[in-house]
């Protein structure tokens, strides 16, 4: 692991929420928030992906970097495959980062901790899950669980994704967030992979990986990052972030 590059990939297709990467957070939209995320992390050079060019121009006026990609990539993953290939053709960016461009709170500590199972090199790709405290999270189909064996303090290796509560019987579930690194070549063999039984089943991208035989490790982090998916959760962040200003 050499030079990571970390990419937001963002669109203007909510449904729930319109035009939700530009949603107002203190004053600033909200992709702009997670862009700065993702710079204080210290890990590597920055960008958004995005098929929009209001986005790309409201994180330019911030000050970074956007890429425009076309319109109709199926997942981030694409989008991101496509971005790096444009701000890399040389291929100097060995690992690749997909932060998601709807968490505007995520802890920057968080996301430097998703590329250290990559110094592993039997390590495809590297994600990150949180400990589940509550109870009715552990039958909740929307709380995708981790079911993995535990390699070193902190970090599993990922055996599965799953909606059900998983694994059975009494113990620690663990919920997983959708933030990956991936080494460069694992992301184009993903992306190059048609989606997998248990992918369209689960309705989770990760299982395709699995399912190819492709390595996940998972970090264990404090907390699972506010999701901006509502109305309700915009007002949750903003409640958040002002807080953070005024404390």
């Amino acid at each position: 692991m050499s030079d990571p590059l970390v990419l937001i990939p963002a669109r203007l297709a909510a449904t729930r929420l319109p035009n939700k990467p530009l949603a107002d957070i203190a004053g600033e939209p909200m992709i702009v928030h997670v862009w700065r995320r993702a710079v204080e992390a210290g890990i590597g050079p920055v960008a958004v992906a995005t098929d929009a060019p209001d986005i790309a121009d409201a994180v330019a006026r911030a000050g970074g970097t956007a890429v425009m990609t076309r319109a109709d990539h199926a997942s981030g993953s694409d989008r991101i495959f496509e971005a790096v290939e444009k701000l890399d053709p040389e291929g100097r960016h060995d690992v690749v980062v997909n932060v998601q461009g709807d968490l505007p709170t995520i802890d920057p500590a968080a996301i430097a901790a998703s590329v250290t199972p990559l110094a592993d090199a039997t390590v495809d790709l590297a994600t990150l899950v949180a400990l589940i405290h509550r109870d009715e999270e552990r039958t909740n189909p929307n709380v995708v669980k981790m079911v993995g064996s535990e390699v070193a303090p902190g970090r599993f290796r990922a055996l599965y994704f799953t909606r059900a509560t998983a694994p059975y019987g009494e113990g620690a579930l663990y919920h997983h967030i959708g933030l990956y690194a991936y080494r460069r070549r694992a992301l184009q063999r993903f992306v190059g992979l048609p989606p997998s039984r248990l992918e369209l089943r689960e309705k989770l991208e990760q299982l395709r990986a699995l399912e190819a035989g492709m390595r996940i490790d998972a970090v264990v982090v404090n907390d699972v990052p506010l999701g901006v998916d509502t109305p309700e959760d915009l007002e949750r962040a903003r409640d958040i972030i002002s807080a953070r200003r005024t404390s």
